[in-house]
C-alpha cells in the first residue's frame, strides 16, 4: 500500500517513490545484458523470532484511515499496526526509536514503505508511543517477538509504479524479454490507482535481493524486495 501517508509538513512514505514512472517507464530500449530468468522454486517460512533489522521508520494516518490494508483489514490509525515490505501479516514486531529509546509493539497488516532507506511505516498510534510524530522519520531497531504459523510465500522485486497502466505495460513488455515473470499489481491509493511493476517469483528473500541488485546494476532501477501475498494477488492492495 503506501504512499504520501503522512500529513504535512513531513512527507509520508509509500507513494512518493511510486513516481519511478518518470525514469524507465517510457523507454523502449532493451537491456544490453544476457537474458536472466528467475526460478520458480518452493516457498519458505518467515523470518525467525528475535530477527533484528535496522533502518528508518515513518508513519501514516489520514488519508489512509478507514481504507483497506494489504491484508484485507480496514486500516485504523489508532491501533498499533504497521506496514513492512516482506514480513508475513500478523507478525508482531518491537520497534525501538534509537533517538530516545522508546519502544512499541506493532502487528504487520500492510505493505510498504516503498521509499529507499525506510524499513517500516507505523500507524499514528504507534508513532505516538515512540514520540516520532514531530520528526516524521526516525532511526529504529526492529525485533520480531512473535509471528504466525510458518506461512509459505514468494518474493518479488518492485521496479516501478505508474499512474498510467500503459506505461506499466510498456515496462513489463520490455523486461519480459530478459526476466520472468514480470507482474503488474494495482494499488488503489487515496490519490488514485497506481500500477506496480514487479519482477520475479522467488522462494527466499535473499534470492530476491540478489535479483534486485542485478536489476539495479543492469537497468538502473531503485528496487524494493516485496513479499507476494495471497490477498494482494487476488486483487487487494499489494
Amino acid at each position: 500500500m503506501v504512499n504520501r501517508r503522512q500529513p504535512p509538513p513531513v512527507q509520508p512514505s509509500p507513494v512518493p517513490a511510486e513516481s519511478a514512472e518518470k525514469a524507465k517507464g517510457d523507454t523502449d530500449a532493451g537491456p544490453s545484458s544476457p537474458p536472466l530468468k528467475t526460478p520458480r522454486t518452493r516457498p519458505v517460512a518467515p523470518a525467525p523470532l528475535g530477527h533484528v533489522e535496522g533502518g528508518n521508520a515513518s508513519w501514516y494516518g489520514v488519508p489512509f484511515h478507514g481504507r483497506r490494508s494489504s491484508n484485507g483489514e480496514i486500516y485504523n490509525m489508532n491501533r498499533l499496526t504497521a506496514a513492512h515490505r516482506t514480513l508475513p501479516f500478523d507478525t508482531q514486531v518491537r520497534v525501538t526509536n534509537l533517538d530516545n529509546g522508546k519502544s512499541t509493539t506493532v502487528r504487520i497488516t500492510d505493505r510498504g514503505p516503498f521509499i529507499e532507506n525506510r524499513v517500516i511505516d507505523l500507524s499514528l498510534a504507534a508513532a505516538r508511543e515512540i514520540e516520532m510524530i514531530g520528526p516524521g522519520v526516525v532511526p529504529v531497531r526492529l525485533e520480531i517477538v512473535s509471528g504466525p504459523e510458518p506461512v509459505p510465500g514468494f518474493f518479488s522485486v518492485q521496479v516501478g509504479a505508474f499512474r498510467d497502466r500503459a506505461n506499466a505495460g510498456r515496462l513489463r513488455e520490455r523486461l519480459s524479454a530478459s526476466y520472468s515473470p514480470v507482474l503488474i499489481q494495482t494499488f488503489d491509493s487515496p490519490d488514485g490507482a497506481y500500477y506496480r511493476v514487479r519482477v520475479g517469483r522467488l522462494a527466499t528473500e535473499d534470492d530476491a535481493r540478489r535479483l534486485g541488485e542485478a536489476l539495479r546494476a543492469r537497468e538502473g532501477f531503485t528496487p524494493f524486495v516485496v513479499r507476494l501475498d495471497e490477498v494482494a494477488d487476488k486483487g487487494g492492495n499489494p
